[in-house]
Formats: structure tokens, sequence, C-alpha cells
């Protein structure tokens, strides 16, 4: 979820504050929430897109009491916020059992934050199993939005010292008023903490000395992946950020939509995405993948560097999560 720029444009670029990823978006007419913000909180019950629909609801534990909702894709929820940025077109739902923060026309979910369950069912998870395989270190998040990564990097590794960029101030601002955010940033009892940086997530300013032991990139603006990081001149930039055996985490967006023609049978999922490519060829020999599965929406993740050992990854990992890591592969080119 922010902005990233090559440039150094003293102007901020149209859009480049978002960074949603390509799940399937809730279908939102933007002025009809600015007015029930208007009338003060309404709450109102609306029917989602099928996409969106299977997305959240795959987030929420099943009871009877939900199931006729869940079953007409229907979901009660009550506007907490509704307002235009900058950046974005910033919407916060809250729900019996979450909180959603939706952005820009699209709509799509940029950060999620359950009341009672920790765990997303999408990929921030993986990005809260990132610690394990790092070394000791800060940890920057590209995209900070409304914080679901730092929330469950810090539940799980109480400890970890976050690095957060996100360049739409207002979002911040919201994220901490109603997402919690500004509870992350104050130490807790075992040291860790979220530092928020607002500025641009390729500006030299966010490199720091020595480097980071992980840098978790979720970049995208109108749920497209930013044109930046299907550039290799990007990834040799992050990293030149990196702590020695450091690595980076990708939200990489969803793959071209060429699979089913047949000159491209030959290749493999993960080279029909140009955001993989990309890091392949600024880290030969040095990548691995992973598709999320249709519930999750489908995004294509990758991390940079040696693939772990699966079996000692998983065995950091609460229960929920090991399974998960078991899913990387490394990229083999045809």
């Amino acid at each position: 979820m922010t902005a990233l720029a090559v440039t150094a444009s003293p102007l901020p670029l149209p859009r480049r504050g978002s960074h949603q990823s390509r799940r399937a978006s809730f279908v939102c007419d933007f002025s009809v929430l600015t007015t029930c913000i208007a009338k003060h909180r309404v709450r109102r019950r609306t029917a989602l897109s099928p996409q969106f629909s299977q997305f959240y609801l795959s987030t929420r534990k099943r009871s009877p009491l939900n199931s006729t909702e869940e079953g007409r894709g229907e979901v009660d929820y009550q506007v907490l916020t509704a307002l235009t940025s900058k950046y974005n077109d910033i919407v916060i739902l809250d729900t019996a059992e979450s909180r959603v923060l939706l952005l820009d026309s699209s709509g799509n979910v940029h950060s999620i934050l359950h009341k009672a369950k920790k765990w997303t069912n999408a990929y921030w998870d993986d990005f809260a199993t990132f610690p394990a395989i790092v070394p000791k270190g800060p940890i920057a998040i590209l995209g900070l939005g409304g914080g679901t990564a730092a929330h469950l990097m810090l539940e799980l590794w109480p400890s970890v010292q976050l690095e957060g960029w996100e360049v739409d101030d207002i979002l911040i601002e919201k994220a901490r008023e109603y997402l919690g955010l500004s509870d992350l940033e104050k130490h807790n009892e075992v040291g860790g903490v979220l530092k928020v940086h607002i500025g641009d997530a390729l500006s030299p300013s966010v490199a720091i000395p020595g480097g980071y032991a992980g840098i978790i990139v979720d970049l995208f603006s109108d749920a497209k992946v930013l044109p930046q990081l299907q550039e290799v001149a990007t990834w040799l930039t992050l990293k030149d950020m990196l702590m020695p055996n450091g690595r980076i985490m990708v939200n990489c967006g969803a793959a071209t939509n060429i699979t089913s023609r047949p000159e491209f049978a030959a290749f493999g999922p993960w080279e029909l995405n140009e955001t993989i490519k990309a890091l392949c060829t600024a880290f030969p020999g040095q990548i691995n993948w992973k598709k999320l599965p249709r519930t999750a929406g489908e995004n294509y993740l990758a991390l940079t560097g040696p693939l772990p050992d699966l079996a000692v990854w998983s065995a950091c990992l609460p229960e929920e999560l090991s399974s998960i890591v078991k899913q990387w592969k490394a990229c083999q080119f045809s």
C-alpha cells in the first residue's frame, strides 16, 4: 500500500500514495459513503461484489448468526470515515468482526484488522513470517497503509523494530484513529516498535546506516503494481539498502493474463509476472516465489536470497502459519 518514485521530483506524483493489492474489490459509490458520514456514522447493509465477498468472507468465522449474510454476499457495516486526500479516496468500514480500509475508485481492500482472531488468510500473514528468516535488525515496510503487516509482525515478533513508509499523511492519521496504528508507535514491554515515516518509499532518505535486515514491499496504485517495481534499477537500489544476508519480500500482484495462450505454454507461472522477472535480473539465482490461493486474492509473492530451509522456517511459526511457508519455491528458468 505508498509511493515509489525513482525520479527526484520535489512534487509528489498523482496517486503514488496508494499501494493496494490486486485482491477483489468491494463495489462502493464513494459519494454515497460520503453522504453516510455527513449523516453521522450511518449503519447499512450492502451486497458485496462476488470477488470481494469471496475474499472478505473467507477471513471470517462462519456461524449460524452470519451464515445467511454470507450466503447472500452481504455484510452489515458502519462507515467510520470517508474522505479524499491528495493521494487516495479513503474509506474505513467497521463490521462486527473487522475494520477494513478501502482505497481509490477500485475500492480494493488495503488493510484489514480483525477484532478477535489474529490472522487474515491473505498475504499479510506471509509478511508476518518474514522476521524468522532475516538477520537481527530493523525491517522496513514500504507501503505501510493501515498497518496490517505491522500489527501481525509485532504480535508474532514483539521485539522487532519496524520502519514503516507511507506517502499519504491523511491515511496515516485515519489509521491511527481507527486502525490502532498509534498503539504500534509506542515501545512495548520488550522494546518492539513501529516508526512511521511520511514520504516517498524510494527516496534516498529511506536508507539507514548499516542497512535493513529485511524490506517488505507492498506498493500499488489503482489496483496495479507500481511500474517502478517492474524495473531492474528499482530492485538494485533496494538491494543496496540491505545489510549482509538481508532479504526482501514483495507483493507482486497478479500474473499477466496470457496463461491460456499456446505460445506461453512453456513458461512457468512466475515468468508471466513482470515484477518477479525484474527481481530475477536484479538477484540472479536468488529469487523464490509463491502464488496465493484464489480465496486470498491469487497474488504472487517473491522473496530474495537462497530458498530457506522450509521445515526450520515452519517450525518457528504458530500452527496457523506453519503450512503457508512450505509453498515457497525457487524460481527456475525454463
